[in-house]
């Protein structure tokens, strides 16, 4: 008997089993084919604006997506650099065959784990708890919990015009026993569709016509531990182009053609991420779309079309694709498919990522309704931690919306719901400006060390970092620049107010126009200088500038977020009775019923509950607090 099976070995999978056996369970991960293991099916690339932000929060918590990332670019960018910090996000190009072999690597090095290749057919569940899981030969593997994170292979099959075919991504095989099994035990199953678009042969296209796109010069990196550079040491260029009229009539005269559009597809597509077709349906107003040619590895000969996927027939998609500057003579590897596949309702989970209708039983990735692997892979961490505290019985961990957007994820879908693929937004949180990029381990590093998951030496320069952004903040408010002629320059050159007295570097970084990095430059000229007890100085500078510029902002967003934790602390218990509850609207006590908030914070954010509803059942669990 295992402690804890893992069911699906992509991103989902591989944080989760990560997780458990680095907290010392006896953990298994099965999956139909260990070489695919951390694939990427669709975009070859990792993080992108709140997808990046959550990639440092599951580095922060011990997770190895970033640092596997780390290792695997071939292209790194930090993105909406013109924008304040609170939207700053990574985004890095990844060699996708290299990222599958270096994780498949890390997990047959990595304690207390055991890898499976097998087909799981159906769950073993006694009176509402899972026992273990049944494979494809008959046999049954026991354990205490099992976590299902099996993407987009449920009852999958992939559509192109008038062509399907029960399939998962990149032909493997798709897996219906497990949806069988979920459906038996009293899940409500919905039907979602995704896509991916073409790969085109990268030495038949004329790159010449596309704008080229650089990453950043500077080496950028997403894990806050060292030693996770790239192991390529290359840097790849993705093109640009544009969608244009003559592409826009072919496919909206041959919409009928389209598997989205004929009434072959029976799931619902991702909103945030369109298929070319929905996208001249959805914004007819638009005369062009963004295309990018994108590396999928050094590897392969190879260019992933991003923005174009579609679902339409290979003639037609042979004739648009040509179209597109660049692809005029292009060979076409593999024409683009919609996918579509069974996902459980989210609202049958807990924040813990465990089901409500079978203990012991989690869930996490795109069976969940989400989409992006950077959401899937926030959830198998969470999932892991969460059946291995189960396991070891101890309290889960539950990410608050004002800690994570791995938090605000979670509860949005456990709270609301989806009927979509549900995409991380940065409008998603309303504590934005706390949920950064920059600080992600200030905020996450302490509990992934409490749950386990941090060792001791990765903890100790953890508070290292801590206190050397103590001092330099102290130290920003006592070091004075004088107005010097060499001083006034400088400010000259960057266009900021002249020195007419002494000013202190707290209030210097507090000028838009000025940056640690101007800073450095004006201490150059000054007898005074910084002292930095950490290897990587330029990250607590960045910290403290960040403090210093955003402080009224910062301060405003944690009193926000400390009045909401009082209704977070608001504990609604279990035993509950709705139906005792007086004076409350139908749809609110029908929703409180479905969904069993946890506390009076997640009742408020459920669809349809207003607030009298919730004053009504403040005063209720009030009362039943008192009578206990």
């Amino acid at each position: 008997m295992a402690d804890v099976i893992v069911v699906g070995g992509g991103h989902a999978g591989c944080e989760a089993a990560l997780a458990c056996a680095n907290i010392g369970l006896d953990t298994m991960l099965i999956t139909g084919n260990l070489n695919m293991v951390g694939s990427m099916p669709c975009n070859p690339s990792i993080g992108g604006p709140a997808k990046g932000v959550v990639v440092r929060e599951i580095d922060a918590l011990g997770g190895y997506m970033g640092k596997n990332a780390d290792l695997c670019q071939i292209q790194t960018k930090m993105l909406n650099q013109s924008k304040g910090p609170a939207v700053w996000a990574l985004r890095f190009q990844i060699d996708k065959l290299l990222y599958s072999r270096e994780m498949l690597k890390h997990l047959k090095e990595t304690k207390n784990l055991t890898l499976k290749e097998a087909i799981v057919t159906d769950l073993k569940i006694e009176n509402n708890k899972i026992k273990g899981i049944y494979l494809e030969d008959g046999s049954l593997i026991e354990a205490k919990c099992v976590v299902l994170t099996t993407g987009t292979y449920l009852s999958s099959r992939i559509l192109r015009g008038s062509f399907t075919k029960e399939e998962g991504p990149d032909g493997q095989r798709t897996h219906k026993g497990i949806s069988n099994a979920l459906k038996n035990a009293g899940f409500t199953i919905q039907r979602l569709k995704t896509g991916t678009p073409a790969r085109i042969k990268a030495s038949s296209i004329d790159f010449s016509k596309a704008s080229i796109e650089w990453g950043s010069d500077e080496v950028l990196h997403y894990s806050y531990d060292l030693g996770y550079d790239s192991i390529l040491n290359v840097k790849k260029p993705c093109y640009l182009t544009y969608t244009n009229k003559a592409i826009h009539d072919i496919i909206l005269n041959n919409l009928d053609k389209s598997s989205m559009y004929s009434g072959l597809i029976e799931g619902v597509g991702p909103r945030y991420c369109p298929s070319i077709e929905t996208k001249l349906v959805r914004f007819k107003d638009k005369e062009r779309h963004q295309i990018f040619y994108e590396p999928e590895s050094l590897e392969l000969d190879q260019e992933y079309i991003q923005g174009f996927s579609n679902s339409l027939p290979d003639d037609i998609q042979d004739k648009i694709l040509r179209l597109l500057p660049g692809l005029e003579n292009c060979e076409v590897i593999r024409y683009s498919y919609a996918i579509e596949y069974d996902a459980i309702d989210p609202l049958d989970l807990w924040p813990s990522l465990e089901t409500k209708i079978v203990e012991g039983l989690f869930t996490a990735g795109q069976i969940n309704g989400t989409s992006g692997y950077e959401e899937a892979a926030g959830q198998g961490l969470i999932a892991g931690i969460n059946a291995a505290l189960k396991v070891l019985n101890k309290e889960p961990l539950i990410l608050k919306r004002d800690e994570a957007y791995i938090g605000v994820m979670i509860d949005d879908l456990v709270t609301k719901g989806t009927q979509e693929p549900y995409r991380l937004l940065t409008s998603r949180a309303e504590y934005r400006l706390l949920l950064r990029h920059d600080n992600a381990d200030l905020r996450l590093r302490e509990k992934g060390y409490n749950v386990g998951l941090i060792d001791e030496l990765r903890y100790q320069r953890y508070l290292k970092k801590v206190k050397a952004i103590e001092d330099l903040k102290n130290q920003f408010k006592e070091i004075k620049i004088h107005p010097t002629f060499d001083i006034n320059n400088i400010f000259d050159k960057y266009n900021s107010m002249r020195l007419t007295e002494g000013q202190a570097l707290s209030q210097l970084i507090k000028r838009p126009e000025i940056s640690y990095n101007i800073i450095k430059e004006l201490l150059e000229f000054s007898d005074e200088k910084l002292i930095i007890d950490y290897d990587t100085q330029d990250e607590i500078l960045e910290a403290v500038e960040i403090y210093y510029k955003y402080d009224g902002y910062i301060k405003k967003s944690k009193e926000q977020a400390l009045k909401m934790r009082s209704f977070e602390d608001k504990i609604i218990p279990n035993n509950i009775n709705y139906d005792l509850v007086d004076n409350i609207a139908l749809e609110a006590r029908e929703k409180f019923k479905k969904i069993k908030p946890q506390t009076i914070g997640q009742a408020m954010r459920i669809s349809g509950v207003n607030p009298a509803d919730i004053s009504v059942l403040v005063v209720y669990v009030e009362k039943l607090n008192r009578s206990v």
